[in-house]
């Protein structure tokens, strides 16, 4: 059994749950700005959901980049 294609696997899985980890704190990120700006400005929270819901949909797609490159 070679270490190299042992390797490769470790460092794919490493590489999938850092992104994974990544995507989850920015997203957390996003919906604390989020609600900081709806309290600060409730009127604009249209807005607000939308341009949220957008910036989350792109953080999550770096994870599914990964987990396709792995």
């Amino acid at each position: 059994m070679s270490l190299i294609p042992m390797l490769g696997e470790i460092t794919g899985s490493i590489h999938v749950g850092l992104a994974a980890i990544g995507s989850a704190i920015s997203v957390g990120m996003i919906g604390f700005k989020a609600s900081e700006a709806t309290g600060r400005n409730p009127g604009a929270a249209t807005p607000i959901l939308v341009i949220s819901i957008i910036l989350a949909a792109l953080a999550e797609g770096i994870t599914f980049f990964a987990i396709f490159l792995a």
